[in-house]
């Protein structure tokens, strides 16, 4: 019923606009690398300093010195170019990268994200998260609805410390599409099989 991984990604590339700068964060929106159509002509910027990522390298492929932000290794598009942490971040900062998609945590009516930390456990970091979600034109975020515990992910108003806020323009989880706009998230798309009462918490969608 609800849409897998793959089917996320997917979802998140009818987002796009062809010819646009991307970047992906670690986890799942590392994915949609592995499902942009070339024809698009999409290129896929890393904070690390690469610009112009394809996706996963086959097995021959396969170089240590080629990774992303969260270490993977990658494969690079023709035309690729690679430059240091304060350039690329000067593009993020800059207002030169189209959409980010990011994980998330949490994600409230108020268009705040949650997605760094949470007390008291260890997690990977910020990384270029916070200076994302302020310097992209588009911030998507791509997460699972509901946690371990059945909580959903989106909330009234975020109990976790704030990645951003006001930076949310769509979330893309395993339910559905949604946009936080006056309070409520509106219920752009559903995934086939899902109704809205699946969803919880049924005042905060519209």
């Amino acid at each position: 019923m609800t849409w897998s991984k793959d089917e996320m990604a997917k979802e998140v590339i009818e987002l796009f606009e062809p010819q646009s700068s991307v970047n992906l964060g670690i986890g799942l929106p590392t994915l949609v690398a592995q499902y942009i159509p070339s024809n698009l002509e999409i290129m896929i910027h890393s904070e690390n300093g690469v610009l112009g990522v394809k996706g996963r390298p086959k097995h021959d492929e396969v170089s240590p010195t080629l990774i992303n932000a969260g270490k993977e290794t990658i494969s690079i598009k023709d035309g690729a170019s690679f430059f240091d942490s304060s350039l690329s971040f000067g593009m993020i900062r800059g207002g030169h990268i189209d959409y980010c998609v990011l994980g998330g945590m949490e994600v409230d009516t108020k268009r705040s994200l949650a997605n760094w930390m949470i007390p008291g456990k260890k997690v990977t970091g910020m990384g270029g998260a916070m200076d994302l979600v302020n310097g992209s034109r588009c911030v998507i975020v791509m997460m699972s609805h509901f946690s371990k515990d059945q909580t959903s992910k989106l909330k009234q108003t975020c109990s976790l410390p704030l990645t951003g806020v006001d930076v949310v323009d769509v979330v893309v989880t395993d339910y559905g599409i949604f946009k936080p706009v006056n309070g409520k998230f509106e219920i752009i798309k559903l995934a086939s099989g899902i109704t809205k009462e699946d969803l919880k918490d049924l005042e905060i969608y519209r």
